[in-house]
């Protein structure tokens, strides 16, 4: 009897295979934000405007209607005793967790920071504050604040400047396993806003929410495509679609551990997982590990939605073929299950968000402990951006300082230039020099 998975199985020579691929792509871009044509879109637009023109008024009316919770400004803002009542109460073996992935992190951004460098030409400035956006799911997530804090705090972006919001979806507030690390952080300016609402007064300013420079994190639809419309007035990390992997493997991989990393993906709702492999054998045994594993997760319904919507397991060829196709997708997530060979083949890979290499590498590493942000460009995005790291939080300024003689030197060539694009003003800027010199 056919199961409803089947269909996420199909082979390099089939008709239609390249389309399906095609598809899968668009599916999860789509997914990202509104189109400018739907109406949820010009909704954003109008949540943006009232939010800049009403302030506080707007977020309490938006919050309302959203997230059904009515709350006047003066209790936006997360009290600092709320925060530290969070921070005593949480189970403290998780503490301790929370803590050494902190360590972690902050080690890998301290070791690729580039800030502190000294280069001629050039100096480095904070950019700040920050805003920081925390999807308020029905799970609580607390790593979106490290991966996202903890670079900004290397890069030497105080606490007090960093700003989280954050729906009020845990009993009309914010879950205080985040609102714990929040203040582990020393984070203190925490506030109970989500959606674009949030995202409008983080890049405009409210009474209660004060402006930001720059606006990271992950979100929904409503999220993203609020900072889509306020890049501009303020810089955002990137437009983040559905959370997705893609796992290369060959027949040394263990398909029930492929399985279990795809249903990882997929469970995020929507989530995207795609097996591409040599393997026709593998892509058999992943799917019937799909099958089995899907029946014992809590979340199995929207889990086997994914897959069937957003995921596929792709049967290649060769492995060169799968490592065409990788690059060209460009996943967020890219794990290499290829026994001895995974090395090599990461090797060949260009377009990847992350490299995850060998069969002890789940995501799950990548997303809580090993260092690297997990705020990873998505929907093929990798092919022109990176990760999040402690540089996004600086901008460079160049430093161009000329004396007398290295103009004088230079002046017939700059003059040249500048009338070769007809702009004489440029020219006499110059030559004004000259004249003055030659006096």
């Amino acid at each position: 009897m056919p199961h409803e998975l089947d269909k996420i199985l199909i082979s390099e020579g089939q008709a239609g295979f390249p389309y399906r691929l095609g598809e899968l792509r668009g599916s999860t871009m789509y997914e990202a934000t509104f189109g400018p044509h739907e109406n949820d879109f010009k909704h954003v637009s109008k949540i943006i405007l009232e939010v800049g023109e009403h302030r506080d008024k707007a977020l309490r009316k938006f919050t309302k209607d959203h997230d059904g919770v009515d709350i006047r400004p003066g209790e936006f803002q997360i009290s600092k005793d709320e925060l530290e009542k969070a921070h005593g109460e949480i189970d403290k073996e998780l503490l301790e967790s929370l803590r050494q992935a902190i360590k972690n992190v902050r080690k890998y951004q301290t070791e690729i920071f580039i800030g502190s460098k000294n280069c001629p030409g050039i100096k480095y400035k904070l950019i700040k504050p920050i805003g920081i956006c925390v999807p308020g799911a029905s799970a609580p997530l607390p790593s979106t604040v490290i991966m996202t804090a903890v670079p900004a705090i290397v890069a030497g972006v105080k606490p007090e400047e960093i700003i989280v919001v954050s729906p009020p979806r845990y009993k009309g507030t914010i879950h205080p396993v985040i609102l714990a690390v929040c203040h582990e952080l020393g984070i203190d300016e925490v506030y109970r806003i989500g959606g674009a609402q949030a995202v409008a007064a983080l890049a405009l300013g409210t009474e209660t929410i004060p402006n930001v420079k720059k606006i990271v994190g992950p979100g929904n639809k409503w999220v993203q495509t609020a900072k889509q419309q306020v890049f501009g007035f303020v810089g955002i990390d990137s437009i983040a679609g559905p959370s997705e992997v893609l796992i290369i493997a060959n027949n040394k991989a263990n398909p029930a551990w492929v399985a279990a990393d795809m249903l990882s993906q997929a469970e995020h709702d929507p989530g995207c997982a795609v097996l591409a492999t040599d393997s026709q054998t593998l892509a058999e045994k992943v799917l019937d590990e799909l099958k089995k594993q899907t029946n014992h997760l809590d979340r199995a319904e929207v889990t086997i939605k994914c897959l069937k919507e957003y995921s596929k397991i792709a049967v290649f060829v060769s492995m060169d073929h799968v490592i065409e196709f990788a690059n060209e997708f460009a996943a967020e997530h890219l794990q290499i299950q290829c026994g001895d060979e995974s090395r090599t083949i990461a090797d060949k890979i260009e377009n990847a968000g992350a490299i995850f290499i060998g069969d002890y590498s789940p995501v799950a590493v990548g997303d809580y402990w090993a260092g690297p942000s997990h705020t990873l460009p998505t929907g093929g995005g990798a092919k022109f951006s990176s990760a999040l790291t402690s540089n996004d939080f600086i901008k460079s300024i160049s430093i161009i300082e000329y004396d007398k003689e290295k103009l004088a030197q230079s002046a017939e060539d700059i003059i040249r230039l500048a009338e070769a694009e007809g702009l004489d003003a440029h020219a006499k800027s110059v030559k004004i020099r000259q004249q003055d010199q030659a006096r």
